[in-house]
């Protein structure tokens, strides 16, 4: 895989030209910026920018003033290659906090394994209904250590409005939600993204993470999709690399409080 090439097209489809990613919400570009604008519980932020030393202080307190009248709080999502080179310092002194970095990374899933090798009394079970979702945010919470109330309205908004966007999988030892993971499908873009896959601690290390990332890439072939995308955590990206995801850049949320 050609990782300047890839990253290329990952910009122009995802970021460049990306479509809204919520029922709610709207893609507008103004001047050099692309954001998404969307209801309180919907994902609101800044997916591009193209901007230099002289233009990145006005565009920056122009989003501010957009979404900070709207009593949103939004997030700039930065990525390494992202210019000016100091956009991450102009954030931060225009009242960004950022989040820890993640890595980009991406991977052909014709490349990938989509045998699913799961442990002994562990089952996948797709989620289509308001009590999978709550199963689905209790991992969540657990794993993660945050509030996963609008995580749960974004996903119950896709599953209602267009079920064919998404894909939730848990795994489930007897009646017991072990691990989460749901898959979004991009139309008209060659990326399908993975994201959540967040294991309990007690369940680690049994290969349930790496049976997750299998069934979603066997579900990305079958929908005709050429990579998959993750923003990987630490924890999980040696795990992806192992599996044939190579790192593209890394990316930061920079978050504003209204």
């Amino acid at each position: 895989m050609d990782s300047e090439a890839v990253l290329a097209v990952f910009d122009q489809q995802m970021r460049r030209d990306a479509a809204a990613e919520s029922p709610g919400g709207v893609v507008e570009r103004v001047g050099g910026v692309v954001r998404q604008v969307g209801a309180e519980h919907e994902w609101n932020g800044v997916v591009w920018s193209d901007l230099d030393e002289d233009t990145a202080d006005a565009a920056i307190a122009a989003q501010v003033r957009h979404f900070t009248s709207r009593g949103l709080e939004f997030e700039w999502k930065l990525y390494s290659h992202d210019r000016p080179a100091d956009l991450g310092d102009r954030l931060r002194a225009a009242g960004f906090v950022p989040e820890p970095p993640e890595t980009l990374l991406v991977a052909r899933v014709e490349d990938l394994p989509v045998e699913v090798r799961l442990p002994d009394g562990v089952r996948l079970v797709p989620v289509t209904d308001e009590a999978g979702l709550d199963l689905v945010t209790a991992v969540h919470e657990q794993v993660f250590g945050t509030d996963g109330s609008r995580l749960r309205q974004r996903m119950l908004d896709r599953l209602t409005t267009d079920p064919e966007s998404l894909s939730v999988v848990l795994a489930m030892a007897g009646e017991q939600p072990v691990c989460a993971a749901r898959l979004e499908f991009n139309p008209g873009t060659a990326f399908a993204g993975l994201w959540g896959g967040g294991t309990l601690p007690e369940w680690r290390g049994r290969g349930i993470y790496r049976a997750m990332v299998a069934h979603r890439a066997h579900i990305a072939a079958e929908r005709g999709y050429r990579y998959l995308q993750v923003d990987a955590s630490d924890q999980s990206s040696p795990i992806l690399r192992r599996l044939g995801f190579a790192a593209l850049s890394t990316t930061t949320p920079y978050l504003h409080q209204p």
